[in-house]
C-alpha cells in the first residue's frame, strides 16, 4: 500500500464532527483498515495551549494572533501524527483541520483563501475527503448547550464560519445535511467514505 488516505471533518460546533469521526473510524477498523483518529487542536504541547486559550471566557488575541497558534499546532500535528500515519499507509480521519482556521478566523476578517495559502506553504498534507457537517446554527447552539462557549462564538459569528464552510468546493468536498439521527448521518458518511476508498485504490 502506498500513501494512506487523509479524511476530515469540519463544520460548526454541535454538528457531531467529534462522534462521527469516531463512529467512522469504528466503522473502519471493523473492515479491517488500519485507522489513525486524531482532532484539531492536537493533543500535543501547541495543541493543549490551545485548548487551554480557547476555554477562556474571551478570546483576547487579534485573529491574525489566533491564527498563528492554530498554525503553529497544525504543524505540529502534521509532523507528529498525520504525514507519518499517511506514510504507513493508514486511513487518517482528523475531526477539524485547516478549513477550521479559513472559516473561524475568515469569520474574524482575515481571507479564508490567504489562509489555505498558508498552509501550502508548508506543505500541509490535502485532505483526499472533507465531509463538512451543516446544520442550521440555532440547532448546532442547542445540540451543543451544555459547553462551556466564549462570547465571541455568538449566533451572528457563527453564521459568518458556517457562510464560508459553504464556499469549500472541489471533488473531495462533500456538504452535508446533519439533522437526522446520528445513525443516518453516520450511514450517509460511511458511504462516501467507502465511495472515496474504492475510487481511491479499491481498498474496500
Amino acid at each position: 500500500m502506498g500513501r494512506g488516505f487523509f479524511i476530515v471533518l469540519e463544520g460548526v460546533d454541535g454538528t457531531g464532527k467529534t462522534t462521527q469521526a469516531s463512529l467512522l473510524a469504528e466503522a473502519l477498523e471493523k473492515r479491517g483498515l488500519k485507522v489513525v483518529l486524531t482532532r484539531e487542536p492536537s493533543d500535543g504541547l501547541s495543541g493543549k495551549k490551545l485548548r487551554e486559550y480557547l476555554r477562556g471566557p474571551t478570546r483576547h488575541l487579534s485573529a491574525e494572533q489566533e491564527l498563528a497558534l492554530f498554525m503553529e499546532d497544525r504543524r505540529e500535528h502534521v509532523e507528529a501524527v498525520i504525514r507519518p500515519a499517511l506514510e504507513q499507509g493508514r486511513i487518517v480521519i482528523s475531526d477539524r483541520y485547516y478549513f477550521s482556521s479559513a472559516a473561524y478566523q475568515g469569520a474574524l476578517g482575515l481571507d479564508p483563501e490567504w489562509i489555505l495559502a498558508e498552509h501550502e506553504k508548508f506543505k500541509a498534507p490535502r485532505p483526499d475527503l472533507a465531509i463538512f457537517l451543516k446544520l442550521p446554527v440555532a440547532e448546532a447552539l442547542a445540540r451543543g448547550s451544555g459547553k462551556v462557549r466564549q462570547v465571541i462564538e455568538a449566533p451572528a459569528y457563527l453564521e459568518r464560519v458556517a457562510a464560508i464552510y459553504e464556499t469549500f468546493k472541489g471533488p473531495q468536498c462533500h456538504h452535508l445535511d446533519a439533522a437526522g439521527s446520528v445513525a443516518e448521518t453516520h450511514a450517509r458518511i460511511l458511504a462516501i467514505t467507502l465511495k472515496a476508498l474504492e475510487e481511491a485504490d479499491g481498498r474496500v
